[in-house]
């Protein structure tokens, strides 16, 4: 057995080993339960005395050493030598001896002890477990049972080079020698043989953090594994295996930036050092002729860490906090002066502790900066933000994103420009087109009328309006499309297609995208190509190369010789951007504090706008200073800048954990019998139209394959979700959403949750999820639906039709979701034309005048009356029902039969804009008579 696993040509594993590893997302998981797995097989075998039974041990204890054995391969612990010793004990069939280390093994996996010190795990360590439970012991005392934050922070380093076994361990031992005890970092070394191997590293060890690529190596892996698939399509394994040495390591390394770009990339090349250089090796920090003795490499290797690891201003805010300072601004509660002092207001400090306090000033010297005009470490930390999330400029910003939407808003859009705008967005959105007094033209999402929700709007209907607007001659006048990528329920877009689609259009449109609720997407190969920021620096590259005009030029031929008139050249078919004339302007707003680290209403807005220099750069600033207040607070500005640094420390990390957290719930939901009979959980299908999934990918999971589908349908659907929200239709319990939240799962359990509709909760994964929250969340679903269940088999005939007809309610009887009706011709800056735009800063300013407006009930039939008779009632405040928290009703709409059907159906309680004993403000008939001006 243990020749066979150093063999290079002859390894073959078990069909069960490389499938499991087929879909990466959940190896992590993998990992830790297999090693488990074989600890506990191991403690029986040692116990058992049935020889029949511990044949069938030893065939499974076989098969786990062998999956694990694929698996750390891309692990520096245990190291390939560790496993030889695992291997040798398990042959010469010594199993007591081999439990003893696989335990010891385990527990400084989970301790993490490996990442502090060198575990022996030969015969000889008589104290090994000794020490793990002392080191455990510690981290418990000092109540960071995970991670010590007064040690070395470690990582590992992937060397890809076709070597020996003997040579892995000169090269290992090698830089392990380089540790100096005042090092930052702390690292050990992974080594990998081939192109493909390097890649399946870099996706299931999340503790790389550098790489060196070094002299030849082979493209293909000893494993047959899957898990690479949808990246290497296209390569051709004949082409790679005729590349020079230099041509092989420039294309791992652009392939190993795209899946993970944190990770920082050294080139050791024996070749033409001098001419490599000239080469197109942007993704390399540097390159080392062969050469180059270790410790220039090592040092290198950590200041390139230690590039990411600095968060300026918090470093900035520790030190003010330490300097002895006689305050004379303002703030009373600078340097905890003013409870410091009390004889009643200790309490806080008691509870947040001093430093908070220490850190709190407004002053802008003495080693900090300003918000409002950054210079030294806030200008750095916004400038490491933007290498972060692959924006040209980053800016953060510390009321929320609400603020973040208005800034852009207010910078882009000028009074009478025409802004698209997702209908049911954020409210944020709309008060922002109030105060830009920009002309709205509104865009409806598809309706999900069986769960009371909306999706996302269609790229057809985006490109049918922008075609509306062209024909109408006021192309011209639209300025920029604003969409939700990653709505609440995790609905997210085809960023890239709609981008590129809608320029060709219109070659000079500004795009907002709202990702509030998708900072994390950043770091993680899979959900990266459909953020804001990917796709504009994607497209900027495409439209610069020779490649993409040799397309262009090839489709434009083409459309050429079609009818410009018919619609079906626009919208039944992909379209293309002319290079010449099309600008990236991309800017995207993320609420940090919502999916990534960072106190709450910490946010950013990030810019790829080509034409930020010359067009934007000014407004922004009047716009930033509008918004932002002149004291911001410090601690969520540091917080902002920890956050960034951890997303690229250890985001692959985090948010890895994050989506396998929520792989494992949904896969209890699908196949546990009771959890079935009450809870469903919404698939791609059911939240996605078929239309909308050119994959055909109904589920990402199958019960035979497992997790299998999902980067096939992010790859090419229009829409996706994001498995990390799990939406759950609770109509067979006959519970609304809003009631299950607060009364079963707050109230009952504790257990907190953000948005429902009618008949649907929805729960979120994070990067702070574990695993036991999983575990608790599954036994409390589990409690609630043996509730159900007693509470059915408790119930006398009539209390189970009251039962009936609740699930009756919640699952056949949904009102259907309302389209935007139209503005009043009153708010249309030009009735007689075709287009849709309203003036909706007009109509919310007509509403302050009290003679303007008046209240009428619809509860009463009052209202309705009035549409009978013909009146056209048209809103004069925003309405916005909670579930599902969109405007119905916006000022200056005209108030439709379907939306008041929707009001009717509703059985919620707050509503924003409506008042139930007065009815719904809106406009008298002689107010929408006036002229504009009056």
């Amino acid at each position: 057995m243990q020749e066979t696993s150093q063999s290079e040509s002859s390894y073959t594993v078990p069909e069960t080993a490389y499938t499991a590893l087929g879909f990466y997302h959940k190896i992590s998981q993998l990992r830790a339960d297999t090693w488990n797995a074989l600890k506990r097989d191991l403690g029986i075998l040692v116990k058992l005395n049935d020889e029949s039974r511990a044949k069938n041990l030893i065939k499974a204890i076989d098969v786990k050493l062998t999956r694990l054995e694929i698996i750390e391969d891309y692990h520096a612990f245990p190291s390939k030598e560790d496993f030889r010793h695992l291997w040798s004990l398990f042959d010469r069939e010594e199993y007591v001896l081999l439990e003893k280390v696989v335990k010891r093994l385990v527990r400084a996996l989970i301790s993490e002890s490996y990442r502090r010190r060198h575990v022996d795990l030969s015969d000889s360590d008589a104290n090994a477990e000794d020490l793990e439970t002392l080191d455990a012991l510690a981290q418990l005392r000092r109540g960071h049972p995970a991670s010590n934050s007064a040690a070395q922070p470690y990582f590992e380093l992937l060397i890809v080079d076709n070597l020996s076994p003997q040579e892995e361990e000169v090269v290992r031992e090698a830089f392990r020698n380089m540790r100096r005890p005042e090092d930052k970092f702390v690292y050990d070394v992974v080594t990998v043989r081939s192109f493909e191997d390097a890649l399946i590293a870099v996706l299931v060890n999340p503790n790389i953090q550098a790489c060196l690529i070094r002299y030849e190596f082979p493209y293909k892996s000893k494993y047959n594994l899957s898990a690479l698939r949808n990246y290497l399509e296209g390569l051709s394994e004949k082409e790679l295996e005729n590349q020079t040495e230099a041509e092989r390591s420039i294309l791992l390394s652009s392939m190993i930036h795209e899946l993970r770009p944190e990770i920082d990339q050294f080139l050791v090349t024996s070749g033409d050092v001098e001419a490599t250089a000239s080469r197109d090796i942007r993704y390399f920090n540097r390159i080392f002729y062969r050469e180059t003795d270790y410790i220039e490499q090592h040092h290198t290797i950590l200041r390139a860490i230690d590039s990411r690891y600095r968060t300026p201003f918090f470093d900035a805010l520790r030190e003010y906090s330490k300097k002895p300072t006689g305050v004379f601004h303002a703030m009373p509660i600078s340097r905890g002066k003013s409870v410091t002092r009390s004889h009643w207001a200790g309490q806080m400090i008691d509870f947040y502790g001093i430093n908070i306090f220490l850190a709190e000033t407004s002053a802008t010297s003495g080693g900090l900066d300003s918000l409002l005009q950054p210079y030294g470490p806030i200008k750095k930390a916004q400038e490491y933000a933007a290498r972060a999330f692959g924006a040209r400029q980053s800016f953060f910003v510390t009321n929320g994103t609400s603020t973040a939407n208005k800034i852009v808003v207010q910078a882009l859009v000028k009074p009478r420009d025409i802004v698209l705008v997702d209908r049911d967005c954020h409210k944020s959105h709309h008060y922002g087109m109030v105060l830009a007094g920009a002309h709205v033209s509104y865009l409806d999402s598809y309706p999900l009328h069986d769960y009371s929700m909306y999706g996302a709007v269609p790229l057809h209907d985006i490109k049918k309006t922008l075609l509306g607007y062209k024909r109408s001659g006021q192309l011209h006048k639209v300025k920029m499309l604003l969409l939700t990528n990653c709505t609440f329920d995790g609905v997210v877009y085809n960023v890239r297609r709609v981008m590129e689609e809608c320029l060709a259009i219109k070659p000079d449109l500004v795009f907002l995208w709202d990702e509030a609720w998708f900072a994390f997407a950043s770091f993680n190969p899979t959900y990266r190509p459909r953020t804001a920021m990917h796709a504009a620096r994607t497209l900027r590259e495409r439209y610069r190369s020779d490649k993409y005009r040799e397309e262009y030029d090839a489709w434009k031929a083409e459309f050429d010789e079609l009818d410009p008139d018919d619609d079906a050249t626009w919208l039944e078919r992909r379209l293309m951007p002319d290079p010449d004339e099309v600008r990236i302007r991309a800017y995207a707003t993320h609420s940090t504090h919502k999916t990534l680290t960072s106190l709450r209403q910490g946010s950013m807005i990030h810019v790829f706008d080509q034409d930020y220099r010359q067009k934007v750069e000014a407004p922004f600033h009047e716009a930033y200073m509008t918004h932002t207040s002149t004291s911001p607070n410090y601690q969520i500005v540091a917080s902002l800048d920890v956050g960034r640094m951890q997303a690229e420390m250890e985001g692959f990390e985090l948010v890895h954990a994050q989506v396998e957290a929520a792989l494992s719930l949904r896969e209890q939901l699908y196949s546990h019998p009771l959890l079935q009979k009450y809870f469903r959980v919404l698939k791609n299908k059911d939240m996605v139209p078929a239309e909308y999934r050119e994959s055909g990918v109904e589920s990402y999971y199958d019960p035979v394959t497992g997790w299998n589908k999902m980067e096939e349908a992010w790859a090419r659907d229009e829409f996706v979700v994001d498995p990390s929200r799990i939406t759950i239709a609770i109509g067979a319990t006959g519970v609304d959403g809003d009631t299950f939240k607060n009364e079963f799962l707050m109230n009952k359990y504790g257990i907190q949750i953000n948005k429902t509709s009618r008949n649907t909760v929805l729960f979120m994964t994070n990067i702070g999820t574990t695993r036991g929250s999983i575990a608790y969340l599954l036994d409390v679903l589990i409690k609630l639906a043996k509730e159900f269940d007693n509470l059915w088999e408790d119930s006398s005939r009539p209390e189970r039709k009251i039962i009936e007809n609740r699930v009756h309610s919640l699952t056949q009887e949904l009102p259907p979701l309302p389209d935007f009706s139209r503005f009043h011709d009153a708010f249309r800056p030009d009735a007689e034309s075709a287009t849709p735009e309203g003036d909706i800063r007009r109509a919310y300013f007509l509403s302050y005048d009290e003679e303007n407006t008046e209240y009428l009930r619809f509860d009463n039939g009052e209202l309705q009356g009035q549409m009978r008779a013909g009146r056209d009632v048209v809103s004069a405040s925003f309405v916005i029902p909670y579930p599902p928290g969109f405007p119905v009703l916006v000022p200056g709409q005209v108030v439709s039969e379907g939306i008041l059907h929707f009001l009717q159906a509703l059985d919620v309680t707050e509503i924003h804009g409506y008042r139930p004993e007065l009815g719904l403000l809106v406009f008298t008939e002689e107010a929408l008579n006036e002229p504009p001006d009056s």
